[in-house]
């Protein structure tokens, strides 16, 4: 195990005040020692910000960064990464943990073959350490099961490549890591960890509990990487997954509808992906 390899830990916070220091103390006593923790808050309104500058005071690994103007969640996480110093890049979020053996155990795992770009939480056993090429691993995403369906916390990242490929989307609200995802996987190597290095918490406040947005961005980030990425698939696979998409939409409108009684929403969420009644068509008699 290389311990000269800067690892930096990006944490991006907005009003997390009930987390926070939990969150900060994980990555503490990681068993890693040569990191950089990297704190960067969008403007929060509570006491996110003195709490994380307590914990600057104590470690200098830790640096605290405060925006001018709030950012939006992935737009700020451009900006974590664009403060980092270290080789790779981990995302820890301010409600989330790490594990004392997280660090190490990605790092080690990307160090054995240096090819490789990203490494990504998988709980496929069969895939278990493996570097998968591009092809590989676009086509078990869409034709077998979804691998590439992961959020920042669950992956390591070349710092290279990250900038290399423009680092997220800021387009796709809560989905922007999907679309980045599917790049990665197109223009680099993957390799698939199945060892787990995430505390994800689940509580009220968090941006997966965003179902209108999930909605037109999930459509939005499959429709233009279908269009805009050099995936590995053929014409008649990515019209496929066009017609699966275009389907997909209509029964979440649906059922979206059906629970939400407003015609308003509904109309808004349709509206905004320039979804046409020959979409709806080609979906239905898909």
């Amino acid at each position: 195990m290389d311990n000269n390899t800067l690892v930096s830990v990006l944490m991006t916070a907005f009003n997390r005040e009930k987390y926070i220091g939990e969150a900060i103390e994980s990555v503490l006593a990681s068993n890693y020692k040569n990191f950089e923790l990297i704190i960067v808050d969008d403007c929060s309104k509570d006491k996110t910000v003195s709490i994380a500058k307590q914990f600057e005071g104590l470690d200098n690994r830790v640096k605290v960064y405060v925006n001018e103007k709030n950012l939006g969640d992935y737009a700020n996480r451009n900006k974590a990464a664009s403060y980092a110093k270290g080789a790779y890049i981990m995302y820890v979020d301010s409600d989330d943990k790490t594990y004392p053996e997280s660090i190490e155990y990605c790092l080690s795992e990307m160090l054995k073959d240096l090819k490789v770009d990203m490494g990504m939480l998988c709980r496929v056993s069969e895939l278990c350490g493996k570097v998968l090429s591009a092809e590989e691993s676009i086509n078990y995403h869409f034709f077998s099961q979804q691998i590439l369906f992961m959020g920042p916390g669950g992956t390591i990242i070349k710092k290279s490549f990250f900038d290399k490929i423009s680092q997220y989307p800021e387009k796709y609200g809560p989905a922007n890591d999907m679309y980045f995802n599917l790049k990665a996987a197109s223009l680099g190597q993957i390799k698939f960890l199945c060892k787990e290095f995430l505390y994800y918490r689940i509580h009220e406040g968090q941006e997966a509990n965003n179902g209108f947005s999930y909605l037109s961005n999930n459509y939005l980030y499959i429709k233009d990487a279908l269009s805009e990425l050099q995936l590995p698939l053929s014409p008649k696979q990515i019209h496929f997954l066009h017609l699966k998409n275009k389907r997909r939409f209509v029964t979440n409108i649906f059922k979206f509808f059906i629970k939400s009684k407003s015609i308003a929403k509904t109309f808004s969420v349709i509206q905004k992906t320039g979804f046409t009644i020959k979409d709806a068509l080609q979906g239905i008699f898909h």
